[in-house]
């Protein structure tokens, strides 16, 4: 029995295949699930997601920022970082408050209560990140992490 010709569908098999596994873009997006499940069941007790601990670890970097400048520091729409905001506040982690020079802006700082939260995240949250590597040795733990902020570093595309 004669095979069918993929040609014919307009499919050459052997000259397009590219597996799922070897595109950068797929292992990127699989990462990212196994690291926020990693998260998610490190920090479960907190009820805090990855976005937030970033929002607070920014902050507590910071000690007040605005709204504008939290977005680019997580690397995030003002949309969403707005939103991420706003649950934190209602938890009463964060104080938000119209800046006086600039009424449509908001300044941004941490509560007592959400530095005291990140203060006791802070292991679990490590723990997280470490068991996203834990199958890389040390070296190779570091030099993937060298790479990806290269990677990171060498820009977004262009709107």
């Amino acid at each position: 029995m004669a095979k069918k010709s993929t040609a014919k569908q307009g499919v050459d098999k052997r000259s397009n295949s590219w597996p799922l596994e070897q595109r950068p873009g797929f292992l990127i997006r699989r990462l990212h699930q196994i690291h926020v499940a990693l998260f998610q069941e490190r920090c479960a007790e907190f009820d805090v997601t990855p976005l937030q601990y970033s929002l607070l670890s920014a902050l507590a970097a910071r000690g007040m920022a605005d709204q504008t400048t939290l977005a680019a520091d997580v690397a995030l729409d003002r949309t969403t970082t707005t939103g991420a905001l706003k649950r934190l506040q209602a938890r009463r982690f964060i104080e938000r408050a119209v800046r006086p020079d600039d009424r449509r802006a908001r300044a941004c700082r941490l509560t007592a209560a959400g530095a005291a939260l990140l203060s006791r995240m802070e292991a679990a949250a490590r723990a997280a990140h470490h068991d996203t590597l834990a199958s890389l040795g040390k070296a190779e733990q570091k030099r993937l992490v060298k790479l990806m902020q290269r990677v990171v570093a060498a820009g977004t595309p262009s709107d």
